[in-house]
């Protein structure tokens, strides 16, 4: 199994922090989020990997070339950035024809990836309680299975998927940037095709002051 690493996003709900810095880089104690979750992946026995980087991406791509230069791990550059789900179609060249793991660099967490599965038909979801952030939820497990609630739904999303690519290649999609939850997902969950569990271990989504704030304060606990 391969694992791509989505770290293009700018953090705009992060400044000042993101604004001479790409998201991906801030330390939380003296490990980067994105370095936290290569070192989880890498750990979980997944040694190639994809990172998407686009704003302020070289300093990305010097940091892994710094760090990781004896390892499997491809850059690819966004020129302009192409969502979620843009930025996966980008990168399938480099995936292959297998499931792959997904995750979002911004996540701060203790979900074991080992455990995920590593054959799905079309993706796989891992789901949090819902913070306070996100008081309705995104979706619900039913039978394993993923259902949206019209109205309020027990599970957040947590960034992290099994991904079989083979979702991008029939699925009518539109021309990047766009995000693979609207795009990709939410019809194939309304089709019965996703599958999913709830994670009950940490996690934080760092996508504020305050949430960085809050990573710090578990980092400080967990050592």
């Amino acid at each position: 199994m391969k694992a791509m690493v989505l770290a293009a996003g700018i953090g705009k709900r992060l400044l000042p922090f993101t604004k001479d810095m790409p998201k991906p880089l801030i330390e939380v104690g003296s490990e980067t989020l994105l370095d936290r979750n290569i070192n989880k992946i890498l750990d979980a026995g997944i040694n190639e990997i994809v990172i998407n980087v686009s704003y302020l991406g070289d300093m990305i791509e010097k940091h892994l070339a710094k760090n990781y230069s004896n390892h499997d791990i491809t850059v690819i550059k966004e020129q302009c950035i192409l969502g979620t789900g843009g930025g996966i179609l980008n990168a399938l060249e480099h995936l292959g024809d297998a499931p792959f793991l997904l995750i979002n660099a911004d996540t701060y967490h203790e979900i074991p990836i080992d455990t995920l599965p590593t054959e799905v038909s079309a993706a796989h979801l891992v789901g949090v309680s819902n913070p306070e952030h996100n008081n309705f939820g995104d979706f619900s497990i039913k039978n394993n299975q993923v259902i949206i609630s019209e109205s309020q739904n027990e599970l957040t999303f947590a960034g992290i998927s099994v991904i079989n690519p083979i979702i991008f290649k029939t699925t009518q999609l539109p021309k990047p940037p766009f995000d693979i939850w609207n795009y990709v997902l939410k019809d194939l969950i309304n089709q019965n095709k996703i599958t999913g569990h709830e994670a009950r271990e940490l996690w934080i989504d760092v996508g504020s002051p305050e949430r960085l704030s809050l990573a710090i304060s578990a980092h400080k606990e967990e050592n």
